[in-house]
């Protein structure tokens, strides 16, 4: 089989992609996860107006990472993630469910060769790479800021 002979044997095998269907089912779900997100921030605000804009974002965020962490534990963000995509994995509650999932998939080993070392299995490298970037802008905001 030669070149010519395997991309027709590939385009006529290979499924078709739908990526219509899937910009838009993750441009949605990740806007409704956003919507929801500012609807907990503008709750908390009107019930609580004394309290520092920066408080509000706090509170905020606990309460998307709890929401995050409780579908994944309930098999719920699961099904979001395998009909959005890329759209169930904004930031906050995408984080919370690469943490609980391998969380929940190890716990049978205890807590401490289950739960704690395999936590930051998938976010771990997350992690790692972002403080990595943040440092490297650093340096390069203070080399800039010499001149």
């Amino acid at each position: 089989m030669n070149k010519k002979e395997y991309s027709e044997y590939v385009s006529k095998t290979a499924p078709k992609s739908k990526h219509l269907s899937t910009m838009f089912a993750a441009f949605w779900v990740g806007g409704l996860i956003c919507c929801i997100g500012q609807s907990i921030f503008d709750t908390i605000q009107a019930l609580l107006p004394l309290v520092p804009d920066d408080d509000i974002w706090a509170i905020t965020t606990l309460v998307m990472i709890f929401l995050g962490s409780t579908l994944t534990a309930l098999g719920v963000y699961d099904k979001i993630g395998r009909y959005a995509g890329g759209g169930s994995i904004i930031p906050i509650t995408g984080f919370a469910n690469s943490v609980t999932s391998p969380a929940m998939e190890y716990k049978r080993e205890g807590i401490i060769f289950g739960l704690m070392s395999k936590m930051f299995v998938i976010a771990g490298p997350i992690i790692v790479s972002g403080i990595a970037a943040s440092v490297a802008v650093g340096i390069c905001y203070y080399i800039v800021s010499l001149f």
